[in-house]
Parts: C-alpha cells; structure tokens; sequence
C-alpha cells in the first residue's frame, strides 16, 4: 500500500495518454477506502478476531501491499493526497487557522475545484465516475464530489461523530448528488446502502471504463453496523462493522465476476490512516494510533 497514490496516479496517466480507439481496453478501477482501519484488523494482515473471508481471498490471489505511508494522521488531509497526489498543505487541506485538522460542518473551506484530481483525469478519458461515501474535503456545493470530476455523489459529506450541539452541527446529513435525502443519516443501514449503489453504478457502466471510488463511514466512531452483522462478530461493534465491509467488498466482486469485468477491473482495499487503538481496532505490530 505504500505506492498507492502514485500507482493510482500512474494508471490515470496510461488511461489519459490512450487514443480514443483503445477505449475497449482501458480498465475500470475500484477504491475501497476504509475509515480509521488498523493495520491489523483484516485477516491479510493478522486479525485473529475478525472474519473477513472476502479480503483473506483478495489477497491470496492478488497482490498484497504491506508499506503504505498516509501523509497525515486524520482524515481530510489523507484524503486529499489520495484525490490529487499531493501533499495537503499543497492543496491547502491541512490544519487552518482555528487549529482543526479537519474539515467541520459548514466549512467555508474545502478541496479547489482547481486542483486536478484522479477522477477529473479518468472523466476526460470517458469514464463513468461515483463516488459513494464519506468525502470530506468540503461539504458546500462547489467543494462536492460533483465539483471534482465526479459524475455522481451519495454519501455522508464529513466524519459520522460530527453532530456537536455545541458547536452547531446540523444532524447528519445523507447526501444524494447536493441534496439532502435523509438527516439525521440512519447508519445503521449505510454500509448496505453504500453497497447497493455500488453494485447498480457498475451494472449501469459495465459497457463503459469507469471509476468507483467507495471511501467507507467505518470503522470510525461512533459504530453501526445492520441487523444482519451486529452483534455477530467476536470484537462487538468494531468487528461488526469491519465484517460488514468485508461483506459489502464481496457483493462488489461478485458482481464483477458476474458481468465478466474482473479480468478488466483494478480492486484497491485499503485505509486512510489506520485504527485511533480504541474500541478493538489494532495496528500492530505498528505503533501510534
């Protein structure tokens, strides 16, 4: 994992440097980007607590990358390394003035609709581009998904604890494109939500080159998983929801191998900058949190 961002940044340069003529041939590319996953909390690199069968087979017949460095330890500037390649006091996504290091509701700040990001590179080539789940690097109109080369957005626009009284905090907001659908966002049901756009996204543009990014609300505090994961894993809601992920990231290539685009389709899993060490997440055998 740690040349994901120039690998991701490399394929888009092969995609923006074919011919017309080759679009038959141009891969479609798949991101599933956990939120706060540790090191060790997916059984390729260790869990003994979690059952994550999908990934367990992921890595056994793909590649499995073992040194990723995210430039920052919290999650707007990550993200905006994974979106542009750059360092985020580049792109002016690191801490403000106020001393947040992220992005708040109803920020003034968010990603310049000016800086290129993967998704605008991919688009110009004639991809079909989603992007379905936490964002995070801007929630007012022209910082969205849809200002940043992505055709469709359907997701939470910050992290799922930002619902402070005190600070003002709308409840939290489910976004569909930049309507609001649903708030407070119920997410218990998110991961299966998420899961079932992703799956009709891939159908619809299973005859066209696309990109699904698929940056997940958890494991990031507070927990939720469905009715269908909670309270089944060996690791309470931790592994409940680090379950469903897996979960959800099955439905995706089961529907890969039914449309016959696995051949065709490049599937990155990772995480943006491992577990906070509380509530069953674990890094080891690193250190911090």
């Amino acid at each position: 994992m740690k040349h994901l961002v120039p690998l991701l940044l490399s394929l888009a340069a092969v995609v923006v440097h074919t011919t017309p003529s080759d679009a038959a041939s141009r891969p479609n590319f798949i991101i599933v980007f956990c939120d706060d996953l540790g090191y060790a909390d997916i059984g390729p690199f260790g869990s003994k607590t979690h059952d994550t069968p999908v990934l367990d087979k992921m890595a056994r017949e793909g590649m499995k990358l073992t040194d990723f460095y995210s430039t920052c330890s919290v999650c707007t500037p990550s993200r905006s390394s994974l979106m542009t390649g750059c360092y985020a006091r580049r792109v002016g996504m690191h801490e403000d003035f106020t001393g947040h290091w992220v992005l708040i509701p109803r920020s003034r700040r968010g990603l310049n609709p000016k800086e290129l990001t993967v998704a605008e590179a991919l688009k110009e080539k004639g991809y079909a581009t989603i992007c379905i789940g936490k964002w995070h690097l801007g929630d007012q109109p022209q910082h969205l998904p849809t200002a940043h080369g992505f055709d469709e957005y359907y997701g939470i626009p910050y992290s799922n604890d930002m619902q402070s009284a005190r600070r003002g905090d709308p409840p939290l907001p489910l976004v569909d494109e930049k309507t609001v659908i649903e708030a407070p966002a119920n997410q218990a049901t998110l991961t299966q939500r998420y899961t079932k756009r992703a799956v009709e996204f891939i159908e619809k543009n299973k005859a066209r080159p696309f990109f699904l990014y698929l940056p997940h609300t958890f494991p990031h505090l507070p927990l939720f998983a469905s009715k269908d994961f909670h309270g089944k894993s060996a690791n309470g809601r931790y592994g409940d929801s680090v379950e469903e992920i897996d979960w959800s990231t099955g439905q995706i290539i089961d529907c890969l191998d039914r449309l016959k685009l696995s051949n065709d389709t490049v599937v990155i899993f990772t995480s943006d900058n491992g577990s906070n060490g509380r509530n069953g997440g674990s890094n080891v055998p690193l250190s911090g949190a």
